[in-house]
């Protein structure tokens, strides 16, 4: 449902009939949405905590902005097979497993905090290992959201769990600081346990509907990753999606990476004031969760984009800029805004470009993107404040932000809204002699068409276009042959690893790939429809 981690945001297109609210009438949809938000404030309050432990074992910029590398990098390392695992295992079962076992490990790690048991090193491995736990279950926490709300509430309920995470940003990192000041520094370690059991219960408590029972068996988890990637490599709205995605992440990492060296060396503040800037980003970001669907209306997707990364600039020379608390806060609270703004139209574009049955995977690859843009781009500018100092590295950044904004401005946002990717499921079934091992292939596909001369160049266009649809639904090799003899005779071929990967071709077709099979059937001109046939592999001396 909603994703412990700060990039999980995203808000999708509300239609003007479903009110906002619409999504908490479902019982299963509120009761989780509650023990999530509980939960993330508990996160956030460790983050925070983690944050300022390290600006006191070790002040190094390089080894605080680590904090948010061992945060982040993870996601990067493990977000493909995570998606992997969200598409082929049951998805409530991998949720609760990995959740009890982040939930012993921070109780154990909050004991070694209270004895004063922590390094530096131990400290990041802490923060890695976490990290790890919240890669493996954000597809997971993303691709079930369906399951919880009817499709046409799909949007306010994401918009919803939007204003969830944001507002347990604003809340736990201000009380990590009072928290800290009173109780000491494993107090925030101590809650974040305590808030993780009421996700375990409420996922516990939870029945979800059974599937509609497949006839085929699940994914290969080797087979899955390589089919996901496959299909990423293909899919031109996700590929703009992650390209606009890097060319953000990687230069507003630095004030997510710097601010607890901002809040205690540059502002001269203490942890309530790192907790109150960490929680202005929060709320503001809760402010334009709220006003973002008012402003996309006029500004559009890439308007939206292009105007959030203008404010992360903005916001990023007000914290190169800051002495004082004051100035810490308006650049925390344009960040907030700026950010909520940028990321979900980014994930909202993500999520627009990808067919229910790699969901998990295509999710994930986009974590992985914005993850490893924001490993990159924190041991970056923790190495340039390093030798340039805090101030120069924000501005560095601001200006490379801009840059960038304009550099990639060829990549459009959300070009895959008006596409159907439902599953057409018009392909026939094969005709076979024999019974076929699931394992067996490759598997070549060939069809026969029958074309004027004069459409020649028209109908290879659009098999062109075809052929990206089949590449993304499983085929490794495509192509078309036409015969030498016949000048009207068309051929067309694609490769699958195996029969069981066809046939599972045949359950990911989307009405798209149906749209553009029919586009290039309609220039075939013989009697009967285009021949179909299916060879495999023979084996040859078995």
């Amino acid at each position: 449902m909603i994703d412990k981690t700060p990039g999980s945001a995203s808000i999708g297109p509300s239609a003007a009939s479903i009110s906002s609210w619409a999504p908490f009438r479902h019982p299963v949809f509120a009761i989780l949405w509650i023990a999530t938000v509980i939960s993330n404030i508990g996160t956030w309050m460790q983050n925070a905590a983690a944050g300022w432990l390290m600006t006191g074992l070790n002040p190094d910029p390089l080894i605080v902005s680590l904090v948010q590398v061992a945060t982040t990098l993870p996601m990067f390392l493990f977000g493909i097979p995570a998606g992997a695992l969200a598409d082929i295992l049951d998805r409530r079962k991998l949720l609760i497993a990995v959740q009890l076992l982040l939930t012993i490990l921070v109780a154990g790690f909050s004991l070694l905090v209270w004895l004063n048991r922590i390094t530096p090193a131990s400290l990041l491995g802490f923060t890695f290992v976490m990290g790890v736990g919240a890669a493996l279950i954000a597809p997971a926490w993303q691709s079930i959201v369906p399951q919880l709300v009817p499709r046409e509430e799909l949007s306010p309920a994401v918009a919803a769990n939007s204003v969830g995470i944001n507002v347990s940003r604003a809340v736990g990192p201000a009380l990590a600081g009072l928290l800290i000041g009173a109780l000491g520094i494993a107090a925030p370690f101590w809650i974040n346990a305590v808030t993780s059991l009421g996700v375990i219960a409420a996922l516990i408590w939870w029945r979800p509907q059974e599937r509609i029972s497949k006839s085929l068996p699940p994914e290969r988890f080797g087979s899955a990753m390589l089919v996901g990637l496959r299909h990423a490599r293909r899919n031109p709205h996700l590929r703009a999606t992650l390209i606009r995605a890097i060319g953000f992440f990687i230069f507003a990492s630095a004030y997510w990476a710097l601010l607890p060296l901002v809040a205690r060396n540059q502002v001269q503040g203490g942890p309530t004031l790192y907790g109150i800037l960490l929680g202005a980003i929060g709320g503001s970001a809760v402010i334009g969760a709220l006003v973002l669907p008012l402003i996309r209306d006029r500004l559009g997707a890439d308007g939206l984009a292009s105007a959030g990364t203008v404010g992360t600039a903005v916001a990023l020379a007000l914290f190169g800029l800051a002495r004082n608390p004051a100035t810490a806060l308006v650049a925390s609270f344009v960040a907030g805004l700026s950010w909520i703004a940028v990321l979900a139209t980014i994930n909202v574009s993500a999520q627009m470009s990808l067919p229910a049955w790699v969901r998990g995977r295509g999710l994930a690859l986009f974590v992985t993107v914005m993850f490893g843009a924001m490993s990159l781009g924190s041991m970056a500018w923790g190495q340039v404040a390093a030798h340039v100092g805090l101030p120069a590295s924000h501005i560095i950044a601001a200006a490379a932000l801009v840059i960038a904004l304009v550099a990639l401005r060829r990549w459009k946002l959300q070009t895959g809204a008006g596409v159907d990717l439902n599953p057409s499921m018009h392909w026939p079934a094969p005709v076979l002699a024999q019974n076929i091992d699931s394992d067996r292939g490759p598997v070549l596909v060939t069809i026969e068409y029958r074309i004027d001369p004069n459409d020649r160049d028209a109908f290879l266009d659009a098999l062109l276009a075809l052929s990206d649809q089949r590449r993304r639904d499983g085929a490794f090799e495509w192509g078309v042959f036409e015969d030498v003899a016949e000048p009207d005779k068309f051929v067309e071929t694609f490769l699958i690893a195996s029969w069981i990967e066809h046939l599972r071709q045949h359950e990911r077709v989307t009405q798209e790939g149906r749209d553009l099979q029919e586009r290039v059937q309609a220039f075939h001109k013989g009697a009967t429809p285009p021949a179909v046939a299916h060879l495999i592999a023979a084996e040859i001396g078995a």
